[in-house]
Parts: structure tokens; sequence; C-alpha cells
């Protein structure tokens, strides 16, 4: 087992941890041939009705006060958990906060975009293709006003943000009853991927043996080497930071881009029976982009009976459950199988 200073490394407090983990029993009892089931609940971090960005952004909006920032700026989609949650930590530790959003601004604000808007965040919407280059311009207008602008990562998703989700994994194995590597599987959303860079690296710094499992929401099965790739350099990016000697290659990377559905924040018929069947099995919400994405690819996993009933998969919950009330109309009259 590694061991790392992270007390060394200023951070930000945006949340009360451990985040709750509970058995899902009546969903493994709805499915036939399931395996134990477990929730890690990062959709209930405290911050603005919660999220796994609250993980990296207190190591990010940290360092950008420890560097004189003013103001953050960061991009996303429309209905961009991580920029409601970073226009809710500028809020929180008063800083000025730019959300440049890639998309059609709605008639009717409502989900992510209206909270943006509660948190007084300055959106700028763009088609999806100028959004880097409306990002560079708007750090150069905010210099010349006098600004001290702060970019984030898509995602938050660097070697700084992963250090969350390192660090998450050690709140996972402190509060397991009994030997964590009871678990054969944690499943995960993935997208920018520092949620699953952090979690690898937090596996092979405190000895979880089992396998991390993304379930990729929007990088087709083409782009999995290079994606693998980018995970790992975000991973060895965050150990550096530790100062610890561990490093991983894209191939320790365990990737399943089977379920991309229609593509990215495309709801589904998959996506909205996975949503439906946790809402009315566990009385949890999933959200329509990413969470409801990777659950209805592990569902089918299930059901494919790619893992046996004495195993044990968590999934991670990371959010995105605001997003939900952008998605009414596509999600009324939905069943569960």
């Amino acid at each position: 087992m590694t061991t790392a200073n992270f007390s060394a490394l200023p951070r930000c407090d945006l949340s009360t941890f451990p985040t709750p983990l509970h058995r899902l029993d009546h969903l493994a009892n709805h499915l036939s041939s399931s395996p134990q089931l477990w929730v890690k609940r990062d959709d209930q971090t405290t911050l603005a009705l919660g999220g796994n960005k609250v993980r990296k952004l207190e190591f990010l909006i940290a360092h950008a006060k420890q560097q004189g920032a003013d103001t953050i700026i960061t991009m996303g989609g429309p209905q961009s958990n991580h920029c409601r949650l970073t226009a809710a930590a500028c809020a929180r530790t008063g800083l000025a906060c730019h959300l440049v959003l890639g998309g059609a601004e709605a008639a009717f604000p409502n989900g992510n975009a209206l909270l943006n808007s509660l948190c007084d965040a300055q959106v700028h919407y763009v088609s999806p293709e100028q959004r880097n280059h409306k990002t560079t311009a708007l750090l150069k207008e905010l210099r010349v006003a006098g600004r001290s602008p702060y970019l984030l990562p898509l995602g938050g998703s660097n070697g700084l943000g992963a250090i969350g989700y390192v660090l998450a994994m050690k709140e996972l194995r402190d509060q397991f009853p009994g030997d964590w590597n009871d678990l054969d599987t944690i499943a995960v959303a993935t997208s920018s991927g520092g949620t699953q860079a952090g979690l690898t690296l937090g596996a092979r710094m405190f000895g979880f043996e089992g396998t991390v499992l993304g379930i990729s929401i929007d990088q087709a099965a083409d782009r999995q080497p290079s994606y693998q790739s980018e995970m790992a350099d975000i991973a060895n990016e965050a150990a550096g930071i530790l100062q610890v000697d561990e490093r991983l290659n894209g191939a320790e990377f365990h990737l399943n881009a089977d379920y991309l559905g229609a593509g990215y924040g495309i709801l589904g018929p998959a996506e909205k029976e996975a949503i439906s069947t946790f809402a009315q099995c566990e009385g949890i919400f999933l959200g329509p982009v990413y969470t409801g994405r990777a659950f209805a690819g592990l569902l089918d996993l299930i059901r494919r009976r790619e893992f046996s009933q004495d195993q044990t998969v968590l999934f991670w919950h990371t959010g995105g459950a605001p997003a939900l009330f952008a998605y009414a109309q596509e999600l009324q009259d939905v069943t569960v199988e």
C-alpha cells in the first residue's frame, strides 16, 4: 500500500464526507440472477444538489485561489453537472464564474441551466464546435479587463482534480463493512476520464484487488486505446502531484463502450428504463446523461449474466439528477420490466 500526504495540498471544504453507502437489496431481488449490489452515493455530496465533481472542485478551487484567481472559467454542455457545481463552488468561495456551454440556450431554463443562473454564473452559449475558441477568447478578454481568470478543464478532469477520487477510494475502503476486496467490480460512468483515473490510481494505492469498470457515455470503442492512454496520463499526473511512485498504463483502465445510445445527452429507451428501475426499486434518482446511461449498461451486463450471483458489484453514483427536470417530456410513461 502506497502512502501520500494529502493534507499538504490546498483544499476547499465544499461537502461533508463520507457520502452514503447502501446495499441495493430490492433492486437485486427485482433482477433475476443478480449479483449482490451496492451503491456509493456521490449524488449526495452536499453542495448544490450533489455530484462527483465536488470532490474534484475541492482541490481545483483551492489551487485557483492559491494562484490569486478571482474568476473561474469552465465549459460543458447545456445541462453540464460540472458547470452547475462549479457555479455553486464559486458562489461558496467568492469567485466570479463564467460558463461556456456548447449548445443552444433553452427558451425556458430548467434543470442545471436554471441552477447556473441562481448561482449568478455568467453563461455563454455557443455551438459545440466554437466552445474551445470562445473559452480562449474569454480568457483574453477577462485579462484585458484586469481580472485574474483560472481555467478549469472539461469535467474538472486533470491530475489535481483526480486526487479527489484517489481519496474517495480510501473513503470506500474505510466505510465498507468487512473486507472491501469482497467487491468484485466498481462500475462508474466515464466521460472526461478524471473520476475513473482517480479511482484506478486509488485502487492501486490502497490495495483494491477488484475491477474498476468505466462505462463510457460518449467515448466510442474506436477511441478506446487513446482514451485509456488519456486516463493513464491523468492518473500519473495525480501520482506526481502526490509524490508517490505509482505509475499506470492505458491497459490498466477497464472500459466498456457498448452503451453509447443515440449520442451524448440523448435520452433513449435504455436510459429511461434504467432511471425508472432505479427509482422504482430503490427511491434513488439517476441522471439522464451520465448515470442513467452507465446504469443502463450495468443493467444489461447483469441481465446477460456477465456477473455471477455470488459476486458483488458496486455502482458509483456520480450524480446528475437535477438535469432530469430538463428531460421531463421524454421521461413520461416509462415502464419497468
